[in-house]
């Protein structure tokens, strides 16, 4: 270790690892540097030294003086990993987001006709619950990628072949007025066993983190395992795993395990949707996972701060992703995993980070991942925000300003979660006040709703199909309008 005079530091130096008070405490970690603030309270409180086992970098003012020395782009890891950001830059793809094209360009305005159809899906035939030995032939399966490139760019010609082909073979059928409905009991049991659920696979993605965290150990197998058990769960429970949402308070203490499980289920549910095979589907679930593994090097109030982050924090924000993938790629992880957790902030027009990427030079995991991280980031409660519906938040997405994400992954999600979120009430152009509980498979402006104060003659909420023409969805409540509502109703909901 190489001992550091505290009154020697100048502010905004960087150390190429890990600065110490000492063995046990930790003062910060690179690529961040030592704030003036950070050295006032060092001397506050009467540290005079600091350690680190290499030698410092040059300050922030030092390098102004010294533009030779900060044209190259490497950002230093620690003793033992480092990552050249040149080797993701292209600087011939990068562009402005003042000289995007105009026909990357689209207004406000959301025709939500093209996502409605006349003839609904077919019936399908039920899937066998899938077990791990019809997945894994071996403990650590690591596909071999011959053509990495290549076997990317024919694995979303496909998932947009699947996509387009299961809206052509639609047949004609009938929806029932009045689709199955399940007991009040039944109902509350099943969202109870869901949240269970969703709580236990919150436990075991801050065991993942922590686990990286102390230990720098990612194992391949036991993410496999319980991503497996994700897609079942959230297959056989999507319309209840929906209709869970953390509290502000859950939400702030365990963000990036808050965001990273929620992420997942949105990302698996595309997946889901434009019925991706079983192995590429876990292989997404744990891109999905480890997508913000990146932020556990970097001082959490980068990513909890309450005000809007300076030039210099944005640009320590964005390094995440590199981060990440240094991390994935290291733990020996597939290729495609690592690209999902590099390219999930990377946009359609080439504003995003950090290669800025365009189109189909983006990585199929990394367009569903960056779709549903950023529903899911709409669709939460952050410290200086409060949460926006679903709805709000689908037609955010279906805006899509700029062209920044894959229309047909913004396709696939409103066709499995509906324009109108479950769970939340609505008004119905008959009068009468509705729940949604469930999706239309083909008109995600339709879904099913469970009239408030009505039950069938067995004594079951009752539920029926809305359509365009008899019983259509006026608008949604808002959040006093359901808190009252909640609040009249009591436990007769």
């Amino acid at each position: 270790m190489v001992k550091y005079k505290v009154a020697e530091i100048k502010p905004d130096t960087h150390f190429n690892s890990d600065v110490m008070l000492d063995s046990l405490f930790l003062l910060t970690t690179p690529p961040c540097s030592v704030t003036a603030e950070a050295l006032s309270c060092l001397k506050k409180w009467g540290f005079l030294e600091v350690y680190s086992e290499d030698e410092k970098t040059l300050s922030k003012i030092e390098e102004d003086k010294n533009p030779e020395k900060t044209e190259h782009k490497q950002i230093s890891l620690g003793e033992t990993e480092s990552v050249d950001l040149s080797e993701f830059t292209d600087e011939e793809e990068s562009v402005p987001e003042e000289q995007i094209p105009e026909k990357f360009k689209t207004s406000e305005e959301v025709d939500l006709s093209e996502f409605t159809s006349e003839t609904p899906e077919p019936e399908k035939k039920a899937q066998p619950q899938v077990q791990p030995q019809q997945i894994f032939q071996q403990p650590n399966p690591t596909p071999v990628f011959q053509n990495p490139a290549a076997q990317m760019q024919n694995a979303y010609q496909n998932f947009s072949a699947n996509a387009n082909q299961q809206s052509a073979q639609q047949q004609p059928f009938n929806f029932s007025s009045e689709p199955v409905s399940i007991s009040k009991e039944e109902d509350n049991r099943k969202l109870l066993e869901s949240q269970n659920a969703y709580d236990k696979f919150m436990e075991f993605i801050n065991y993942v983190y922590t686990k990286y965290a102390t230990q720098k150990i990612i194992s391949l197998p036991e993410l496999n395992g319980k991503v497996l058990e994700l897609c079942n769960f959230v297959r056989e429970n999507k319309k209840f795993l929906l209709r869970i949402s953390p509290s502000y308070e859950a939400r702030n203490k365990n963000f990036l395990i808050s965001h990273s499980l929620r992420t997942a289920i949105f990302a698996i549910i595309i997946g889901l949707q434009i019925r991706m095979p079983y192995e590429k589907l876990i292989e997404l679930g744990v891109a999905s996972i480890l997508h913000e593994i990146g932020q556990i090097r970097l001082p959490p109030q980068l990513y909890m701060n309450n005000n809007p982050l300076s030039h210099s924090e944005k640009a320590q924000m964005q390094t995440h992703t590199v981060i990440g993938y240094n991390i994935v790629r290291n733990a020996g992880l597939p290729l495609t995993i690592q690209l999902g957790v590099l390219d999930h902030h990377e946009r359609e027009n080439g504003t995003g980070y950090p290669r800025h990427l365009l189109k189909n030079n983006i990585s199929l995991y990394g367009k569903i991942i960056g779709v549903a991280c950023s529903f899911e980031a709409i669709t939460a409660p952050r410290n200086f925000r409060e949460a926006r519906t679903t709805y709000e938040g689908m037609i955010e997405m279906l805006k899509n300003s700029n062209h920044l994400y894959d229309e047909t992954v913004i396709k696939a999600l409103l066709y499995s979660i509906s324009l109108f979120p479950i769970g939340a009430f609505v008004f119905l152009s008959n009068g009468r006040v509705g729940q949604v509980v469930d999706v239309s498979p083909t008109s995600p402006k339709n879904p099913i709703v469970q009239i408030v104060g009505s039950v069938n003659p067995d004594g079951t909420p009752k539920r029926i199909q809305t359509d365009d023409n008899a019983i259509k969805i006026v608008r949604t409540m808002n959040k006093e309008e359901s808190a009252d509502l909640r609040k009249a109703l009591g436990d007769t909901l």
